[in-house]
């Protein structure tokens, strides 16, 4: 696969997760434990059968040889999707989206440390000019009396970037990481709803949200998000994924009305200046090193 295929695999993948923040508002009663527990129950199917699709049976033993980086890479997805689901719960849209977008930065120090992987000085740059976009866009945006929200969504971004280190380390066992960790997501689902007293049982429209997101922006997300990493750096995965960053935020105002505002069309416009100056300066060097 060509890197420009990745990063466009890549690039649809955060298109079909800044949805999810729309969908999320159509869930009504459902408590984060029960929406991590369905939203999984939507996923695994949708990801085992691509798994079969692509290596057939073989491909679903993946799961008993991902090895421990699968293991751990798993059980960062936990904390992704139940971080995400609660910091949602808890805080607007764009609260959450803007500290999800604290994974470039975990993920270069990751992957560096865990993988020594080189980052770029063009990727440096362009995770500088999206900071420079996300701090624009919190500067009034973190409401104070939503700290445990907060600490969830960088416990998702955490994760997420555990998760993108251990595709970039196990690239071939990259689906069966990705359905073992819907199995553990779905496990603790029922774990933290027993352990909670909250319930399972949810109204049928917020069964079918939950479920309809696992089995469509998630996990056709997951699967072009995992393909790309095959050829994508990690740090730069992360920073191409931001464009969920400035698009969830604007979905919900467009659709629903929750504010956004002009700090975070501003921010918005300085991460996505950082997402095409990263690809636009790799594709230049890939077309160079062609012609050489």
């Amino acid at each position: 696969m060509r890197y420009g295929i990745g990063v466009g695999l890549v690039i649809a993948a955060a298109l079909l997760w800044s949805m999810q923040g729309l969908i999320f508002r159509q869930i009504d009663m459902a408590e984060p434990w029960a929406i991590l527990f369905w939203r999984s129950l939507g996923m695994i199917p949708v990801i085992a059968l691509f798994i079969l699709w692509q290596d057939g049976r073989h491909g679903l033993r993946g799961l008993w040889w991902v090895g421990f980086a699968g293991v751990i890479g798993a059980l960062g997805l936990i904390f992704a999707f139940g971080g995400a689901i609660y910091a949602i719960q808890s805080t607007t849209i764009a609260n959450a989206v803007f500290l999800f977008s604290a994974s470039p930065f975990i993920t270069a120090l990751l992957g560096w440390a865990v993988l020594g992987e080189k980052v770029r000085g063009r990727t440096w740059v362009s995770i500088g000019v999206a900071a420079i976009g996300i701090a624009v866009m919190v500067q009034g945006g973190l409401d104070r009396g939503a700290l445990p929200g907060n600490i969830a969504a960088l416990c998702s971004a955490a994760g997420f970037s555990v998760f993108t280190v251990t595709l970039r380390r196990s690239a071939t066992a990259a689906m069966p990481i990705v359905l073992l960790g819907g199995i553990f997501s779905l496990i603790a689902g029922a774990g933290g709803a027993w352990l909670s007293l909250t319930p399972l049982v949810v109204p049928v429209a917020d069964l079918g949200w939950s479920l309809g997101m696992g089995a469509g922006t998630l996990a056709f997300g997951m699967v072009l998000y995992s393909l790309g990493s095959r050829v994508v750096p990690a740090a730069e995965l992360t920073l191409i994924s931001l464009l969920e960053v400035m698009l969830a935020p604007l979905l919900v105002w467009l659709v629903i009305g929750e504010t956004v505002s002009q700090a975070t069309l501003l921010g918005g416009v300085f991460v996505l200046g950082a997402v095409l100056l990263n690809a636009t300066g790799r594709a230049s060097r890939s077309k160079a090193a062609a012609l050489a």
